[in-house]
């Protein structure tokens, strides 16, 4: 889901953030939804009719940094464009995607979650399941591992 632009800088400052730009309307975006935390617009290069990508106004990296502030409104953001999506198109499906970091193939660097709509035989193709199953063992090891974050309050 990539918007057809190089790999931006990790560590690069807001001012020179593709999306940061759009937000402050330096640079030109189909802007489809927006409250007073989020923006919500079309890629480049969508991978389906309607693909939206909703973003926080702040410039924030990625999922692992976003300020505990925005989380309800980046949400409440994502589920508003998935339901217009639902309503204007009647997609068959929808995913949301959110990449962070290189292993999972993010390209901007602030964070996007792409609102996607979905029909059999899209030319995005399967993406689950994977084609080698996880042990249980192994699941159950990763999930304690998980349990003990999720139960951490510090």
């Amino acid at each position: 889901m990539s918007l057809a632009v190089p790999p931006s800088d990790p560590s690069q400052p807001a001012a020179d953030c593709e999306f940061c730009r759009i937000v402050r309307g330096e640079e030109r975006a189909v802007i489809v939804c927006e409250s007073a935390d989020c923006l919500a617009f079309f890629p480049t290069a969508p991978a389906t009719g309607g693909h939206t990508l909703v973003i926080p106004r702040e410039h924030v990296r990625d999922l692992w940094q976003v300020p505990e502030r925005l989380e309800a409104s980046l949400m409440e953001m994502v589920v508003r464009v998935g339901r217009a999506l639902q309503k204007a198109l009647q997609p068959e499906g929808m995913n949301l995607i959110s990449s962070a970091g290189d292993a999972a193939e993010q390209t901007v660097f602030h964070l996007h979650l792409h609102v996607v709509p979905r029909w059999t035989g899209d030319r995005i193709g399967t993406i689950w399941p994977p084609k080698e199953p996880w042990s249980e063992t192994v699941k159950e090891d990763m999930a304690d591992l998980v349990r003990a974050e999720c139960a951490y309050e510090g």
